[in-house]
């Protein structure tokens, strides 16, 4: 299993979350489908939210991948990376082509993102995130704290600061 950046592993569990608030419960299908149809038409006009997730819903069940190792390797960098490279590492067809090559064009930085996020969560067998909890966070803390500075105590002259003199 691989490590992708935090914030593509965020992106991706609040994608997930979306589309399981767009389908709803009892789930509607017919609601889901009009809200994608409706995004897929934004961008694919150039326009559409400037927003990740809003742009891998449109994607995500429109979308082929064609290097799943290559996408591994570019979810471990959020920021930057080259557009063009994931734009050859995945495809749209039918309804959908015209909004990525839109979404190519005008947005390449942020098609980038939605890409991989839409490619993580279709595929969460092949990534994992670093696990920030707090029993990871201590799990090498043997509570000596030897790597403090001092050794705990209060120097004289400090302590003489606030203690109250009698004259």
């Amino acid at each position: 299993m691989r490590r992708v950046h935090p914030e593509f592993a965020y992106q991706s569990r609040e994608l997930a979350g979306q589309i399981e608030g767009i389908l709803g419960d009892p789930p509607n299908q017919k609601n889901y489908d009009l809200m994608v149809n409706a995004l897929i038409g934004e961008y694919a006009s150039g326009a559409g939210i400037e927003d990740v997730n809003m742009m891998s819903f449109a994607l995500v069940d429109h979308i082929a991948f064609s290097d799943s190792k290559g996408l591994m390797r570019e979810a471990a960098e959020y920021e930057g990376g080259d557009p063009a490279r994931v734009f050859d590492m995945a495809a749209c067809e039918g309804e959908a082509e015209a909004m990525y090559s839109a979404i190519q064009e005008h947005h390449p930085d942020l098609a980038r993102q939605a890409i991989i996020t839409a490619f993580l969560y279709k595929n969460p067998r092949l990534w994992d995130e670093e696990d920030h909890s707090f029993d990871q966070l201590g799990e090498n803390d043997d509570g000596d704290d030897a790597d403090d500075e001092h050794d705990g105590s209060v120097s004289d002259d400090f302590a003489q600061m606030f203690d109250k003199e009698d004259d």
